[in-house]
This record gives structure tokens, sequence and C-alpha cells, in this order.
């Protein structure tokens, strides 16, 4: 049977699409990856069998206005984008790519690190400017605390490193218990505990109701003064007034962010004004080989559930779409 496969882009890496025309599926790209209105007149009038999702808005009305659809997946693994409760009311899993951007996300997050440790895009903007600006304020890494919130496949990665700079680590992770899967790094039971021991901290936590605005100002006061923060994650996470006023304070010393509250970043936006402030536009996951693995983990996320396979419930957002009582209801 061939499938009809929306995908909520212009394109798919090459790796995946061949996955799904190897099935004989039908494919349907956007014309414009950030049109929420094109996602919903696409499934509106498409007899659309799954969808993967990018970065663009999945609402609840466009996934209920598609009678045919049956799974979704994400491509990466955070789905604020997706109204993943609206799928559950319909049965419809959600899945995931875990690991497929995890080794890009945390060259990035170490880029980021070191970056603002060393005030590299400041002095790099001086040096074009024509000015020879020898700043000797720069923070050495190795001796410095970093503290990860969040410890699964990127937080890993970058204590590994850390570790190899001869960085101090520690971690707070709440699904975490027992003995660090990193030899060397030590866990917090609280996050609170980890904070002022945080001489670098560095957030790998999802967006949800219980991280959105995670760090506030009372939070970003616990941080050792002149500590620096990282966010490869989501920038809800931060309290973007209150670490904007931390940066300008003195309180931090700088910020490396790849993910902002407000995306793409508004024109005249605090942020990009602070000389402090290493930013790049949320491409943790955007490099080919990160792209090509979301992709394909993508690809047979969909081709699995469409063709009938037992489901792999640990890349599954909503699992209980495949218990017997939700399945009564349906």
């Amino acid at each position: 049977m061939a499938f009809t496969i929306f995908i909520t882009a212009p394109k798919l890496a090459p790796a995946g699409q061949r996955i799904l025309e190897d099935a004989g599926c039908r494919l349907l790209f956007m014309r414009d990856g950030n049109d929420a209105a094109e996602v919903a007149q696409i499934l509106a009038s498409e007899p659309v069998d799954a969808v993967i999702s990018r970065t663009v808005a999945l609402s609840g009305d466009a996934i209920r206005s598609c009678a045919t659809l049956k799974v979704i997946s994400k491509h990466g693994v955070g789905v604020p984008n997706i109204d993943v409760a609206a799928a559950s009311e319909r049965g419809i899993p959600v899945y995931v790519t875990p690991g497929a951007n995890a080794q890009s996300v945390a060259e990035l997050t170490l880029g980021l690190m070191l970056a603002a440790a060393r005030k590299v895009a400041l002095l790099d903007a001086e040096l074009r400017a024509g000015r020879w600006t020898r700043a000797q304020d720069g923070v050495q890494l190795a001796g410095r605390r970093l503290g990860l919130v969040g410890f699964g496949q990127v937080g890993q990665r970058v204590a590994k490193v850390a570790l190899a700079l001869g960085m101090e680590v520690e971690a707070f992770d709440p699904g975490m218990q027992g003995a660090s899967p990193v030899d060397g790094v030590a866990l917090h039971a609280a996050l609170d505990s980890l904070l002022p021991r945080a001489d670098v901290l560095s957030l790998h936590i999802p967006l949800n109701a219980h991280t959105r605005g995670l760090f506030d100002a009372a939070r970003l006061a616990l941080l050792p003064r002149g500590a620096i923060v990282v966010n490869t994650a989501r920038g809800e996470v931060i309290d973007e007034p209150a670490l904007i006023a931390a940066l300008r304070s003195g309180a931090l010393f700088a910020a490396g962010l790849d993910t902002m509250a407000v995306e793409p970043l508004p024109a005249g936006s605090a942020l990009a004004a602070l000389p402090n402030v290493v930013l790049t536009p949320h491409v943790g996951g955007s490099t080919a080989a990160a792209l090509e693995g979301m992709a394909t983990g993508a690809a047979r996320n969909v081709l699995g559930f469409l063709r009938g396979q037992s489901p792999d419930l640990s890349a599954c957002v909503n699992p209980q779409v495949f218990s017997q009582d939700h399945q009564s209801i349906r």
C-alpha cells in the first residue's frame, strides 16, 4: 500500500527521502517551512497518513482536520510545536528521533561555551572594525566547574569533553537515579544544590509545563558571580528579561545561546545588543550528519507504525495511545 507522507518543510535529507521513496510513498512538501496556514491547508485537503514535523506549528485544529492521519514523527526530539494532546485524543502516536542530533548539539554547546568564555564574537567584531582590542579578561575553563541540567545523550557528550579540558563536572537530571553514567561526574538530587556550584551552566532539558521559565531571576541569582550560561535546549526555559538583567549587571560574565524565547530573534532584541552574548539561530542540529540522522529516524518511525510493526515506546512521547483503555475509548 502506498502511503502519503507530509513533511512540514520544503525538503528532507536525501537518506530519509530515499527510505520513503523506496517504500513507494507519496511525499508532500511545503513551499514555506514557516507557514502554519500552509500546514493546515494541506492537512485539510490531502489524504495524509503520516506527518514528519520540522519546526513549524502543527496545531490541534490541523491535526483534527485530517481524518486519515495515523502517526506523527518529530524530525528531532523537542515537540513544543506539536499539539500532542490533540494527537493523543485521536489515538495518534507522536514519535521523536532521540540521539540523532546529540553529537552535533553537544559540539555546538562546547563551541558556545568556549566562545563565551573567550569573548570570541566580540573580539572578532572588533578586528573586523579595524580595532586591535586585546581584552585580557577571558575565562580559562580548566579548573572551573560545569553544571549540566539534563544529563541525557547531549549532556553526557558535553561532560566527557569538559572533563578532558580539565573542568569539574556535576549534573542534575530529575529522571536519573543511582550512579552517574559518566565516570567523574557527580549527580545532584536537587537543582538548587547544583546552581551555586556551577561556574558554567549548560541546559539540556525539554520545554514543558515544568521547565518553562524554570531559570528565573531567583535561580539565576544562585549561580556564582561571573558564571557563564549556555543554552542549546529551548529559549523559553529561561526568563529572558532576568537573563538580560544579570548579563548587564555583571552578575553573569557571558552567555552562549542557540535558542531564544522568541524565534526568529526580533529586530532590536536586547540580547543582540549585549557584547557578552554569543548567539546562533537554533542550529544545534543543523549539520549534514544530524539532519540525515533525524530524517532517517523519522522516516523509519512513520513507516514502522504504518506497516504495523511493534511500537518503540522509548521513542514515543504519548505511549498511552497504545494502552487498551485508550484504544477502547477511540
